[in-house]
């Protein structure tokens, strides 16, 4: 925050009590339990103190750097990309602490995974960019480094940032090999013909085999094997190495300095006292602070208030170059105005749009309500901002009768999800209701009136609710994936009849070592989005890897399953499942619908059925008055009279009875099942 021009801080932001304390301090004041006289008006705090956390930054960053030292042949884009936990970030605190971007200790672990949920978890999220500057044979090199998640939800993460990168590290375990993600992201920087440099880390451990792994990595990848850097991240063991094979065997960006201004917004966040932070890699011309840019995608314009580059924190410079990664604060205020995978330009030098990104296609959709309905508005705020930050996540407006108004969010995964409520918990304090995952089925229509009504002969279907009823539909299609299985050799057997039991059809199965498998199945997606994967690791002991890719729709002989209570339909409840898993499927939530309802003064009959057919029933026990309790002994007629009139009443009861299921029953029967 500026000081005024009498140099006292103003009134505004964080500078009003110092106003107050201006007013209120005197001689003798200190003993009343004011304020003590006020500091020093300059931007550092007085001598001994500690400033706030946002001046003493904003002290550090007035040396702006000047990032016209660095041409473009000594500039080095790179991603560093890996299966989860193979030791991607802490190869990247190793990589800092060489080239003194933060201090050596002790703390430094995961310092690039600036976000709760993946300090907890111990997994990376948010891919995430850091500047080095390395000194290498008498020149001075800029090396921009993007740290990336490794689980098969966050792929799109990967895929973004390689578009910002000339070459990648593929971090390979000494001690696992290569897992299903190795081989997802190396086919993804392959396809995007980025070099890649083969790096075996934890050989310190003492199970590890590096040369066992750099025949697997030459087998799969086609990579010699003494192209393999063998370091140890923790230990720091050789890492040297891997900063001098970036400037060797990465090529520098091909930009030109000379053209307009081309930048490609890769990334985004929302700060709420400056506005949109955009993370830009800039392909063409320079950027500075004070010139006007236009947003090809929105055609707004903006001046640039800020320029700098992430160091791994924020440093201002006076200007971005081409080839250079930085961020970029233009006053956006808006959440949607900063699309990922838009081309920034100067105002009045219009250029061609740069290609962006695929959009995310979501592979799970859940509903999310708001626990109380008044809290809709701040929800919708929070999830604004989220989407902001994770651009993968889509919204769409949804509402039921039950939970009243919500969204139906679509997600790449499973994992995608829970990070997603937990962000929401922890960031913003949000509690929600999220139901069981579906997947988005499609439906080819066969009349012609339907065909009108819904402008398209074949409808997708997110909501199980609104799925079309078999008499109209030519044939169902459900979303198949591509699922790759690296497992040690002796769980095969088991891995194989769980697949089979998961209506999984066998493509390809292959030997990477004496000892590990590399098995590739076509498994309908419906089968591994809730509970595949942990069982997946129960059956290997946790040493089998899964991963997997879309692989478009396949026919299926999928039905609609309605759940009755005394014969009314609940429209929450409505679930679509293939024919063959028809029973138990219907089985299960009967059965927790009948733990969940609160009993009656008359019977409920909980009924899983689909079209007129009951698959399966439940039976909540009415509460009944011991009617018999006035009869001691006397004739057994006069009992039979009186229990006979008793179930009359429970019959006519039950007749007129309206049964509603108690929003916290919702709850327990919609909510993903974490027992599973």
């Amino acid at each position: 925050m500026p000081p005024s021009p009498g140099g006292m801080w103003t009134l505004s932001g964080r500078g009003w009590w110092r106003g107050r304390a201006l007013a209120a301090w005197a001689p003798g004041a200190a003993h009343r339990g004011l304020p003590g006289p006020p500091r020093p008006t300059t931007r550092q705090a007085a001598p001994g103190s500690r400033a706030p956390n946002r001046l003493s930054s904003s002290a550090a960053r007035q040396e702006k750097i000047d990032m016209s030292r660095f041409p473009v042949e000594n500039i080095r884009n790179f991603s560093i990309i890996a299966h989860v936990d193979h030791g991607k970030s802490t190869l990247a605190d190793r990589l800092l602490e060489l080239t003194g971007t933060i201090d050596k200790t002790k703390n430094n672990k995961q310092v690039l995974d600036k976000l709760q949920v993946e300090r907890e978890r111990g997994i990376t999220v948010k891919a995430q960019t850091a500047s080095l500057f390395y000194n290498h044979e008498g020149k001075q090199y800029l090396l921009n480094l993007i740290d990336t998640p490794g689980h098969v939800d966050f792929s799109y993460e990967v895929s973004r940032s390689l578009s910002a990168c000339q070459g990648v590290l593929l971090v390979v375990d000494a001690n696992e090999g290569i897992q299903a993600q190795t081989v997802a992201n190396f086919f993804l920087a392959f396809e995007a013909q980025l070099s890649v440099i083969p790096v075996i880390n934890k050989i310190d451990l003492k199970n590890a085999d590096p040369e066992r792994v750099g025949k697997q990595i030459e087998k799969v990848f086609d990579i010699p094997s003494d192209e393999c850097i063998k370091i140890s991240a923790k230990l720091g063991t050789n890492v040297e190495s891997v900063l001098q094979a970036v400037i060797e065997r990465i090529p520098p960006p091909k930009v030109h300095r000379k053209n307009p201004l081309r930048a490609l917004v890769f990334d985004s966040t929302f700060d709420q006292y400056r506005g949109v932070i955009a993370n830009v890699a800039l392909f063409d011309g320079v950027v500075s602070k004070g010139d006007k840019v236009v947003s090809a995608h929105t055609q707004k314009t903006y001046d640039v208030n800020e320029v700098g580059i992430l160091n791994p924190n924020e440093q201002q410079t006076h200007k971005l170059y081409a080839g250079q990664v930085g961020y970029l604060i233009a006053g956006m205020k808006d959440v949607t105005e900063a699309q990922i995978g838009d081309t920034l330009y100067l105002h009045k030098q219009p250029v061609e749009p740069l290609p962006g990104f695929k959009s995310a296609k979501p592979m799970v959709f859940a509903g999310m309500y708001p626990v109380d309905q008044s809290e809709y508005n701040n929800l919708k705020s929070a999830v604004d901002k989220l989407t902001l930050n994770d651009s993968s996540v889509t919204v769409r407006r949804d509402s039921s009768l039950a939970l009243g108004a919500g969204w139906r969010l679509g997600f790449l995964g499973l994992l995608h999800m829970e990070v997603f409520n937990q962000r929401l918990e922890q960031e913003y304090n949000a509690s929600v209701i999220l139901t069981t995952p579906t997947v988005p089925y499609k439906a080819v229509l066969s009349s012609a009136k339907l065909i009108k009504e819904y402008r398209e002969k074949e409808i997708t279907i997110i909501n199980p609710a609104q799925f079309p009823d078999k008499s109209k539909v030519t044939e169902y299609l459900e979303p198949v994936v591509l699922g790759t299985i690296i497992t040690p050799d002796e769980y095969t057997g088991k891995i194989m009849m769980l697949c089979q039991a998961r209506r999984a059809v066998e493509k390809d199965m292959m030997f990477i070592d004496q000892n590990r498998v590399m098995l590739k199945y076509l498994f309908p997606l419906n089968e591994i989005v809730v509970d595949f994967y942990d069982s997946l690791k129960s059956l290997s002991s946790g040493y089998a890897s899964f991963d997997y890719e879309d692989a478009g729709y396949q026919t299926a002989d999928l039905v609609k399953m309605d759940i009755l209570l005394n014969g009314n339909l609940v429209e929450e409840l409505v679930t679509v499942v293939h024919k063959d898993k028809a029973h138990s499927v219907g089985k299960a939530i009967c059965e927790r619908l009948k733990d969940s309802l609160p009993r009656q003064l008359f019977e409920i009959a909980v009924q899983a059925a689909v079209g007129s057919k009951i698959i399966a029933r439940e039976t909540v026990k009415a509460y009944r008055k011991n009617v018999l309790a006035k009869c001691y002994g006397g004739d057994i007629t006069r009992k039979m009279k009186l229990l006979r009139r008793q179930a009359e009443g429970k019959k006519k009861l039950r007749k007129v009875g309206n049964v509603e299921v108690p929003k916290d029953a919702f709850i327990k029967v919609l909510k993903k099942q974490s027992d599973k």
